[in-house]
């Protein structure tokens, strides 16, 4: 199964240094403090653009996600929710799951619809690829309300990860995923598949991530049980790229199934 690439972790500048200078007459001294004053300036104000131009988010206003930087990564995926703030994990901390016990997975299917009755979705599904880039493509912006499951990967009900997309929003309205970021432990998602059967997936945990450090393993590794990835956009929105620096990633294990009739 196809991979989307890892970010890099941005690089930073070093401080400018300064040495210590010799004794001078009191004139002399004069001069040169000026001249270094004026130098530490410039150099000051140029630091501060190469800082900027580097990293621009990193120096907007204080939000959870400049926060949740700051702090680092936690050692296991939260399990969302009220008073739970979304975290990135350790890139090592694996799946989280629920307690219930995952239901024997499927024959491959094609999944048909979305369907979260806590957030109000009841989405299509149509299969999306890999861009030029080597990342997963994302609906179309023109259709908000469209959900993106990526072909390369198990079917929704099969063994392994199925990764779907949707977007958070557009320039005029919200989109399907717009509330992702409710969800919580034990809450459940199901996907109408075209053979007719209906997988019913529970929420096992929900992270925000750095859009530079995803957790590629976590979200796209083998697994034995039928699994669920949705993602969509958070976090800071980024002005100069048109980006938001995070994703929400929601993860959930295939916990029972019926017949779409019944």
């Amino acid at each position: 199964m196809s991979m989307p690439p890892a970010g890099q972790y941005p690089g930073y500048y070093p401080q400018p240094g300064y040495e210590e200078q010799p004794r001078r007459s009191g004139t002399q001294l004069i001069r040169v403090v000026l001249i270094v004053a004026a130098v530490a300036g410039v150099l000051t104000v140029g630091a501060g653009l190469l800082f900027w131009m580097s990293a621009p988010e990193e120096y907007t206003a204080p939000t959870r996600t400049t926060l949740k930087a700051q702090a680092g990564m936690v050692p296991s995926v939260g399990p969302g929710g009220p008073g739970q703030p979304l975290t990135q994990a350790d890139p090592t901390a694996p799946p989280p799951v629920v307690s219930l016990p995952p239901a024997p997975p499927m024959q491959p299917a094609t999944p048909k619809r979305l369907i979260i009755s806590r957030l109000g979705i009841n989405a299509p599904i149509s299969s999306v690829g890999l861009d030029k880039q080597g990342a997963i493509q994302t609906p179309p912006i023109s259709n908000p309300n469209l959900v993106g499951w990526y072909r390369g990967g198990p079917t929704a009900g099969q063994a392994g990860p199925a990764v779907m997309l949707g977007h958070k929003d557009t320039q005029t309205r919200s989109a399907v995923f717009s509330r992702l970021h409710e969800l919580r432990y034990g809450d459940t998602v199901e996907v109408i598949r075209q053979d007719g059967t209906i997988a019913v997936f529970t929420v096992g945990g929900i992270e925000q991530a750095d859009k530079t450090t995803f957790p590629t393993q976590r979200v796209y590794g083998n697994a034995d049980a039928a699994e669920l990835r949705l993602i969509t956009c958070g976090g800071t929105y980024n002005r100069s790229t048109g980006h938001y620096v995070d994703n929400v990633i929601v993860y959930a294990t295939m916990t029972g199934t019926r017949l779409a009739n019944s």
